[in-house]
């Protein structure tokens, strides 16, 4: 079946600290997160679109704007579980899928990146 994708990234920054880790993320720091969304789907709507991008984007800053400029740690559901990378891409996961919605034919997310440096990232794929 063929299929189309659709990506879009965004940035933000935040602090956060490794709970039990050994090493220097123990200690609380920050980084300038980047964050890509990918979508994927078989069919365009009328206008040739799988989805619009300003929409996705609209979507994605909606959710980096509870964690823009914050300490993770002190929020939901980093305040359990560590904010890890990995932590971090299923939490855009589940955030952006309850934003987006779901509609028939919609596209479905396929992966969440978070890089919390430009080379180290980690991918949850639902």
């Amino acid at each position: 079946m063929t299929m189309f994708q659709v990506s879009v990234e965004e940035m933000f920054s935040a602090g956060h600290a490794l709970r039990g880790y050994r090493g220097k993320c123990e200690n609380p720091h920050g980084h300038n997160y980047r964050v890509r969304v990918t979508l994927e789907g078989p069919q365009l709507d009328s206008v040739g679109l799988l989805y619009d991008f300003a929409h996705l984007k609209r979507t994605l800053r909606e959710v980096i704007g509870t964690l823009d400029h914050q300490f993770l740690n002190d929020l939901a559901p980093f305040d359990a579980i560590n904010p890890s990378a990995e932590n971090i891409a299923k939490f855009f996961h589940q955030e952006t899928s309850r934003h987006m919605g779901e509609a028939p034919n919609s596209p479905r997310i396929t992966s969440i990146t978070v890089w919390e440096t430009d080379d180290a990232s980690a991918t949850y794929t639902p």
